[in-house]
C-alpha cells in the first residue's frame, strides 16, 4: 500500500529525533517527545512509517507493561530496554528510538477510579530521571560509570493532562498534538484504499461525509466491506464446516473475489458503523445502573441523604430531635454557596458529570486526593446531597469539585470548595 505520511508527522518526529544525536553547545534538548491527540487518529502507525522511512530501529514498550503485581518491574524494564537501545546505536552504527505505546493508559490517572500504585509512581520518577540524565542510566543493584548514548524516547497517548505534571513540564518533554487536516485525512484514506483503485474524487467525497470520524473509522470501513463475501462463504460451506476448511486445511486458504468497493456502498456500510457508535454513546446502562443502586441504597440507608438548611423551622427541629448526633451535626454545618451551585448547573448542562474528592492537609502537599463518591453523578440533586455530606463528613480537610467529559474521558474543572482552617 502507499501508506501516507504527513508533513508535519514527519517533520516534528525527524527534528526531535536528529536533535538528540547531535551535540548542540550550550542547548539543552528534551529527550521525551509526547505525541498526544483524539483515539484512532494513527498516531503510533505515523510513528512507525517515520521510523521506516529514516531507517531507524525501535524498541517497543507498551502501556500495558507499565504496571506489574512486582513493585518496581516497570521502572526496571523501562531503565533496562534503553540500555539496550544505546548498545543498539552503539554495535549498529545507526539511530534507534525508544518508543513507548500509551503512556497515559499505563501511567496516567483518568479519575477517581484509577489506582495510583508504587509502580505508577516509580514510572514518572524512572522517566524523569532519564529526561534529566540520559547518559546516566542504571539498573536497579549496579552502576556503571560509563556514559550511554543519548536515546531518544517517543510517547504515545490520548490525554497527557492525566500525567504527573513534572513529568510532561517543557525541557523534559516536547509535545505534539497530532490532529490531522482534511488534506492530511484523504492522504491517509487514499492509501487505505489504493489497492481497491478508488479514485480521488471518491475519497474525498467519503472523507467529507465522515469528517468527524477518526482515520481508523475508514480502515475498519475498509474490513466492513468484506463482511458480505465471508458470510456468503459460512453458508456455502455450512456453519459446522468453517473450523476444518479455515483451520489446517489441506486445500489452501480461501480466496475472495473483490468487493464492491462503490462510494455508496461505502457510504452506506460507513452510516451502519455510525449508527453502531451513537447507539454505544446513547445507552448509558452503566449510569442507569448506579442510579438505581444509589436509589436503593438511599432507602435503605435514608441517614446518608442530607437535606440542605438554609432557615431554621418547626419541621427542622422535629427532623433533628429524631437523629443523632452525627446527623444534627451534618445537617446544621452544612451548605453550598449559591456560585457553587451555578458551576453544578452549568457542568450538568454541558454534558458533563460531577465527581468529589478529598484530602487531608498532609496528602495535600503531594496531590494524593481521594474519592468520595462510587460513580460520576449526573444528577444536580445527587450532586448537592453528595457534596454537603462530603463537607460535612469532611470538615477538617480539603474538598473539591470535579467536572468530567465522559466522552473524552478528561477533567473540565477541579475546583475546591472547602479548605481547612481557612487556608488560602
Amino acid at each position: 500500500m502507499g501508506y501516507y505520511i504527513a508533513p508535519r508527522f514527519l517533520d516534528k518526529l525527524a527534528v526531535h529525533i536528529t536533535k538528540n544525536f547531535l551535540k548542540l553547545p550550550g542547548v539543552r534538548v528534551p529527550i521525551i517527545l509526547g505525541v498526544h491527540g483524539r483515539k484512532g487518529e494513527g498516531k503510533s502507525f505515523q510513528c512507525e512509517l517515520v521510523f521506516e522511512k529514516m531507517g531507524i530501529e525501535v524498541t517497543h514498550i507498551s502501556g500495558g507493561e507499565l504496571e506489574s503485581p512486582d513493585a518496581g518491574d516497570p521502572a526496571r524494564l523501562i531503565r533496562l530496554r534503553y540500555r539496550e537501545t544505546a548498545e543498539l546505536i552503539k554495535v549498529r552504527g545507526k539511530m534507534c528510538v525508544l518508543m513507548i505505546n500509551d503512556l497515559d493508559a499505563g501511567a496516567g490517572r483518568f479519575d477517581e477510579g484509577t489506582q495510583y500504585t508504587v509502580n505508577t509512581q516509580l514510572v514518572n520518577a524512572t522517566l524523569m530521571n532519564i529526561a534529566d540524565n540520559p547518559t546516566d542510566v542504571q539498573l536497579p543493584g549496579s552502576y556503571d560509570s560509563t556514559p550511554l548514548h543519548r536515546v531518544p524516547i517517543i510517547v504515545t497517548g490520548n490525554d497527557f493532562s492525566t500525567l504527573y505534571a513534572p513529568l510532561i513540564r517543557d525541557g523534559r518533554m516536547d509535545k505534539f498534538y497530532w490532529e490531522p487536516d482534511r488534506n492530511d485525512k484523504v492522504g491517509i484514506v487514499k492509501g487505505i484504499f489504493e489497492p481497491d483503485g478508488l479514485p480521488q474524487r471518491d475519497i474525498e467525497q467519503l472523507v467529507d461525509t465522515f469528517v468527524h470520524q477518526s482515520i481508523d473509522f475508514f480502515s475498519a470501513l475498509r474490513s466492513r466491506i468484506y463482511d458480505e463475501q465471508i458470510r456468503n462463504f459460512i453458508h456455502q460451506i455450512g456453519f459446522e464446516g468453517v473450523s476444518l476448511r479455515v483451520v489446517n486445511s489441506l486445500e489452501g486458504p480461501p480466496e475472495f473475489k473483490k468487493p464492491n468497493f462503490n462510494l455508496s456502498h461505502l457510504i452506506e456500510s460507513g452510516n451502519l458503523m455510525v449508527g453502531e457508535q451513537k447507539r454505544v454513546e446513547s445507552s448509558h446502562l452503566v449510569d442507569e445502573y448506579n442510579r438505581l443502586n444509589r436509589g436503593r441504597n438511599s432507602q435503605s440507608a435514608p441517614a446518608a441523604v442530607v437535606t440542605p438548611i438554609s432557615q431554621p423551622s418547626s419541621n427542622n427541629a422535629t427532623q433533628e430531635a429524631k437523629t443523632n448526633g452525627f446527623q444534627k451535626q451534618e445537617v446544621s454545618n452544612t451548605h453550598l454557596s449559591l456560585d457553587t451551585q451555578a458551576q453544578i448547573r452549568q457542568l450538568l448542562s454541558q454534558g458533563y458529570k460531577i465527581s468529589i474528592e478529598h484530602v487531608d492537609e498532609r496528602r495535600f502537599r503531594t496531590g494524593s486526593w481521594q474519592s468520595c463518591v462510587h460513580s460520576h453523578i449526573d444528577a444536580e440533586s445527587d450532586a448537592i446531597s453528595n457534596l454537603e455530606a462530603t463537607l460535612a463528613e469532611y470538615s477538617g480537610e480539603y474538598v473539591r469539585l470535579v467536572g468530567i467529559d465522559p466522552k473524552a474521558k478528561r477533567r473540565v474543572l477541579e475546583t475546591i470548595i472547602q479548605r481547612p482552617n481557612g487556608k488560602n
